[in-house]
């Protein structure tokens, strides 16, 4: 199966099911998405195609608009454009129900086969976390609960720090100077790269000063 007969038939099979959800397919960008009021949510369809076999990694993951707006202020080196950032961004392999990081799809029959799952997924608990996963205070929760800890809804940790502090300032968090002071040392420890540390310092103060309307 070619890479663009692949994506056909795995868009034909799933795009009605998310459409009954309001995921829009965006084929350009590989993923479902649904927008909110507060950004949107997405669902990222990423083939890698071998010689005998197709692999398939299906995340799922969602954009607040109020903290993205901040962070591109102060993140650099990105891959995609700044207005398709996600805050959060998890693979269904890390869901505890879900053992399958990745599939490996052979025919029109096992894609057939992964569709299902896939649907079975967001309809038991995968939109059910995005829609739950969407208000700040959940961000916060899920950014800074255990901030000594890797966080697994965000792919890149050094951006876990910004977006950490900026969701805890936003959510009016009282932990946000030991917050502060957890993801210095965490970011220190992780980069000598003066110019990176010189940015978070720049956001530590810009969010001290900083009055959401």
């Amino acid at each position: 199966m070619t890479s663009t007969s692949f994506e056909t038939s795995l868009y034909q099979h799933l795009t009605p099911f998310f459409e009954r959800h309001q995921f829009l397919l965006l084929p350009e960008k590989k993923q479902y998405r649904k927008t909110t009021d507060t950004g949107f949510q997405h669902i990222l369809l990423c083939p890698t195609f071998y010689a005998h076999e197709t692999t398939l990694a299906v995340r799922l993951g969602c954009r607040n608009e109020q903290i993205e707006q901040i962070a591109q202020q102060f993140l650099t080196s990105q891959s995609i454009s700044q207005l398709d950032t996600n805050t959060l961004l998890i693979s269904i392999g890390q869901f505890s129900d879900f053992t399958i990081d990745r599939f490996c799809i052979h025919s029109e029959d096992e894609l057939l086969s992964v569709c299902e799952q896939i649907e079975h997924f967001f309809a038991t608990s995968g939109f059910d976390f995005l829609a739950a996963s969407s208000s700040l205070l959940a961000l916060d929760r899920l950014l800074n609960n255990q901030p000594g800890q890797p966080c697994l809804y965000v792919f890149n940790q050094m951006h876990r720090y910004y977006k950490g502090l900026i969701t805890a300032r936003l959510n009016h968090n009282t932990h946000f100077d030991a917050l502060v002071d957890t993801y210095r040392h965490l970011l220190l420890a992780q980069t000598q790269n003066r110019h990176e540390q010189i940015r978070f310092e720049r956001l530590i103060s810009y969010l001290h000063y900083y009055s959401a309307n």
